[in-house]
């Protein structure tokens, strides 16, 4: 499984529900910040970004990119912080194969 950031900026028809359902459809996902999603899929970006688009219109940009390095954030909501700690380190370890990096409450570095 790829860990995927979704950034979109629905520009002057602004139909927030049926891209969030869109987004939901995938079953691993958190609502990270204002625009910005993740999800676990076994999809590529392109594929991830095709099936988006279809729920977006001409005007409105979006980016779909795979998570493979290191992340760091701090005061997220409780489910994103909780999302990110358990599926980041979990990509993290399989991925290094090793143990994820400590973890402090809000704020994180996985490396």
């Amino acid at each position: 499984m790829k860990i995927y950031i979704i950034n979109y900026d629905l520009r002057k028809q602004r139909d927030y529900d049926t891209l969030y359902k869109t987004i939901r459809s995938y079953q691993n996902y958190v609502h990270v910040l204002d625009s910005m999603w993740m999800i676990v899929s076994e999809d590529g970006a392109l594929s991830i970004r095709d099936h988006l688009a279809k729920t977006m219109d001409i005007d409105d940009g979006l980016i779909v990119a795979q998570v493979t390095g290191e992340a760091a954030w701090m005061k997220l909501s409780d489910d994103a912080f909780h999302w990110l700690k358990q599926n980041l380190a979990i990509y993290s370890a399989e991925k290094r194969g090793a143990p994820p990096g400590s973890f402090y409450r809000n704020e994180c570095l996985i490396v």
